[in-house]
């Protein structure tokens, strides 16, 4: 999992892909953390990307980072726990201004499970379990 977060950190944006009915949606993201072993991501409750994990929780995420790239396949599951939320915007401060820990739209949502593969043109692919 520490590849997994390093290499998203360095990528700075990364990109989410969710399904909306029949319809693939894909939106940049920029906030992870590692909070007590686990990876999380930040949105709001209000936006289409939130209402569309709530159906699939099924998501796919790409960075990129020079002449290699990482593809990974998890599901991502809401977490109320105000520590993880704090931890979120201690690291991202600028979020402050839009959430707060005990805000009803604010939502952390963490990885469960499924696999990173890191890729390269030159390279054999790297597996990384979550």
């Amino acid at each position: 999992m520490k590849e997994v977060y390093e290499f998203l950190k360095k990528a700075g944006t990364f990109y989410l892909a969710t399904v909306d009915g029949d319809q693939p949606r894909v939106r940049p993201f920029g906030a992870v953390i590692e909070f007590e072993g686990r990876l999380y991501l930040i949105t709001g409750k209000k936006k289409d990307v939130y209402k569309q994990i709530e159906k699939n929780p099924k998501v796919e995420i790409v960075a990129i980072v020079g002449g290699k790239w990482m593809r990974i396949e998890t599901q991502l599951v809401n977490d109320e726990n105000i520590p993880a939320r704090e931890a979120m915007l201690e690291e991202y401060k600028p979020l402050k201004a839009v959430y707060s820990p005990t805000d009803s739209n604010m939502s952390v949502l963490y990885m469960k499970g499924g696999k990173a593969t890191l890729c390269s043109m030159t390279e054999a692919p790297v597996v990384y379990n979550l």
